[in-house]
């Protein structure tokens, strides 16, 4: 029988603004990872880390679905991505609007044969599945908008791993705020969400850095080409502080093994679950190269 994992994010914590507390964080992804687990345990790896991101998109602490920040001309935007590491399609959502759950769009459009749709007409995909138009924006990021404030990083994900060997990974982002409309982040790319070679990998941080990174591919690839999964991670985490790069990433194995990441100025917030109950964990990510 395989190890069963699960291991989420949400985001660079106290980066993501002073509207709350650092326990704050921890509290919720606590939550979140215990009742993602029982559906892990229960019904696999795709649920469990669609109910992982449904219920941090729900919660306004974290920067995606309810709670996303909002774009120069005071619109949110949000984007999402699911990948299952067995037949490595990927889908996302880039910048659909007035939706709860981006990421349900993306579990919509997986396997879709056309499966990344953007703006207007991944907002009117979400209409024809009837969901609901939902308002996103809460008190204190209309109040961040107000000041113009913005910021770098802003996201959520999960990655897990079921007793059938099954490799799932999604993230979800409200964007960094005050930013262009239309700017695409690396979250609904392969950048910042990958899976394949058996393993799953999400990112968080400035999302332009994972991009030229190719951050999340790039590990994947590497344990592709026979490399170890945490020695990919360091090499390519070292890489990346070469170049000033600033990102956190969690990832899962097909052996249990989970991982959080970071550069050295980051501060991935994360809680993760393996098998046994000594396996639970919370708190921010150790840089691989401390």
């Amino acid at each position: 029988m395989n190890q069963t994992a699960l291991i989420i994010h949400g985001g660079a914590g106290a980066r993501e603004g002073q509207h709350t507390t650092f326990q704050r964080y921890l509290t919720s992804l606590a939550a979140v990872r215990d009742s993602a687990w029982q559906v892990l345990v229960d019904d696999g790896a795709r649920a469990a880390v669609l109910t992982a991101i449904r219920a941090l998109e729900d919660d306004p602490v974290f920067n995606a679905g309810r709670g996303s920040r909002l774009q120069r001309d005071g619109t949110v935007r949000m984007s999402a991505a699911l990948m299952d590491e067995a037949t490595s399609q990927f889908a996302g959502v880039i910048n659909v609007e007035r939706i709860r759950h981006p990421i349900d769009v993306a579990d919509a459009l997986h396997g879709d044969r056309h499966p990344v749709l953007a703006g207007s007409q991944a907002t009117d995909y979400a209409r024809s599945l009837e969901m609901p138009d939902f308002d996103p924006v809460t008190p204190h990021r209309l109040e961040e908008h107000w000041q113009h404030k913005a910021g770098k990083i802003g996201t959520v994900g999960a990655a897990a791993v079921d007793a059938e060997g099954r490799i799932w990974v999604g993230t979800s982002t409200g964007g960094v705020g005050y930013e262009r409309p239309g700017r695409v982040s690396d979250s609904a790319t392969v950048a910042g969400t990958c899976a394949g070679a058996g393993i799953g990998v999400s990112c968080t941080g400035i999302g332009e850095h994972i991009v030229n990174h190719a951050a999340a591919a790039r590990i994947v690839t590497r344990v592709a080409d026979g490399i170890e999964m945490p020695a990919a991670i360091e090499r390519t985490i070292g890489e990346a502080e070469a170049q000033s790069y600033e990102y956190g990433l969690i990832a899962v194995d097909a052996a249990g093994r989970t991982i959080a990441g970071r550069t050295r100025d980051v501060v991935t917030l994360f809680a993760s679950r393996g098998a046994t109950g000594d396996a639970d964990f919370l708190g921010p990510a150790a840089s691989p190269r401390s």
